[in-house]
């Protein structure tokens, strides 16, 4: 498994996102899953207080056990479904931060990431409570999700001299969701920024399952979802069919080539896909192997709807 750096963490390009965990598998499957990638040689969990209302952290602060020290473990705070007090207030940090150390059973969490920008407080008190937690040895690196190219400048231009700044941005990215290529991407690398693409299968769409004229998946993600969804629209299953020929025609599959035309971006350092079995970890640690040429990113550019 090829490593890519997130700060100072060596992170594995292929990482598994735990938003699964406590909401569509349990805990004796959630050890599996990480077992699974763990043996794979995936080393990089991102997970989050609000997943599952805290059990995402539980399960896998329980399913990495003494093998904690192989882990690279992502956790979030400050989205508003954790709670009225959730929020970028240094209170509001230093409280989430220990309920997360709590739940995942552990001393330090290796890459702390504010879910979502606060308006309602200024960054600056948000990075200086973060700098605290770092120079107190609970956070490794912190990082950043769903900040635009400006809030990430922003953020970048308040930090004192020395003080601990965000090394990554997670926002979605994926080969149907290119917005990031507006702004974000281009901030990212003039700031050294590394960038955590999630969704990176379109909740499923880019795994091949879902085929034009064909019924979706009993048991699948989408399956789940209600009826007219956004994303099983004629126009995306119509550019799935394109891009299955595509992948096809070059000896690959569409779960390859979702994964490694995102690894073709320098900035991003890891594709977290979320699992619900070893054989989903499996497939998408075997995924990242393909090395696109330049000409097969020109063709893809000519197939893919630009961002807006």
């Amino acid at each position: 498994m090829q490593t890519r750096k997130i700060g100072s963490l060596d992170v594995s390009a292929v990482g598994l996102g735990c938003n699964n965990f406590g909401m569509r598998i349990d805990a004796v499957q959630t050890e599996r899953v990480v077992g699974a990638a763990l043996d794979s040689g995936i080393n990089f969990f991102d997970t989050a207080e609000v997943y599952a209302r805290g059990q995402s952290e539980e399960f896998l602060g329980r399913a990495l056990g003494l093998r904690r020290s192989e882990a690279i473990v992502a956790t979030k705070f400050g989205h508003p479904g954790s709670g009225p007090e959730s929020g970028g207030r240094p209170a509001s940090v230093r409280k989430a931060l220990e309920g997360s150390l709590r739940r995942l059973g552990t001393d330090y969490i290796d890459l702390y990431q504010m879910h979502r920008p606060d308006p309602n407080v200024p960054i600056a008190e948000t990075l200086g409570v973060l700098d605290e937690l770092v120079k107190a040895g609970k956070v490794r690196e912190i990082g950043s999700s769903n900040f635009s190219a400006d809030q990430i400048q922003k953020a970048a231009e308040v930090l004192p001299e020395g003080a601990a700044r965000f090394v990554s941005v997670q926002n979605e990215y994926s080969l149907l969701k290119r917005q990031p290529e507006s702004g974000v991407l281009a901030e990212c690398e003039r700031r050294g920024v590394a960038f955590i693409p999630y969704f990176p299968l379109a909740n499923g769409l880019l795994t091949g399952k879902y085929r034009k004229g064909q019924p979706v998946p009993q048991g699948t993600r989408l399956a789940s979802m209600p009826p007219h969804n956004p994303l099983l629209t004629s126009e995306n299953l119509d550019l799935v069919e394109r891009l299955i020929a595509f992948s096809e025609s070059r000896g690959h599959t569409l779960l390859e080539l979702a994964f490694s035309w995102l690894l073709s971006r320098p900035t991003v350092a890891s594709v977290i896909a979320g699992a619900t079995r070893p054989e989903q970890v499996h497939a998408n640690a075997a995924a990242a192997n393909w090395t696109l040429s330049d000409a097969d990113l020109r063709e893809l550019d000519t197939i893919l709807p630009r961002p807006l």
